[in-house]
């Protein structure tokens, strides 16, 4: 039913391969619009909104590792690695 479709990046004028696939999740999704930036140049628009935050290592409550979280650790509570935090959720 789909077909592989080549398409021009706005971001930085390379052609890129929109596939079957792809445009398969995308009508599952309800999305109408086909993407309009290559995936590296979604990739890199992701990380610029993330590279503006502040981390903070900590020692993990759990293992002892080392911990890097978005917030500033206080004294009189916990602090988990991503591992140990995982586990936790699972529980």
């Amino acid at each position: 039913m789909y077909e592989d479709k080549t398409l021009v990046c706005k971001e930085c004028g390379n052609e890129f391969v929109f596939t079957a696939g792809e445009q398969e999740f995308y009508a599952e999704k309800g999305f109408t619009n086909e993407p309009q930036r290559c995936k590296a140049c979604r990739d890199a628009r992701k990380q610029a909104g993330r590279s503006d935050r502040q981390t903070y290592t900590a020692v993990c409550a759990a293992c002892g590792g080392e911990a890097v979280i978005p917030f500033k650790p206080r004294e009189d509570r916990p602090v988990y690695c991503s591992e140990c935090f995982a586990k936790m959720k699972e529980e």
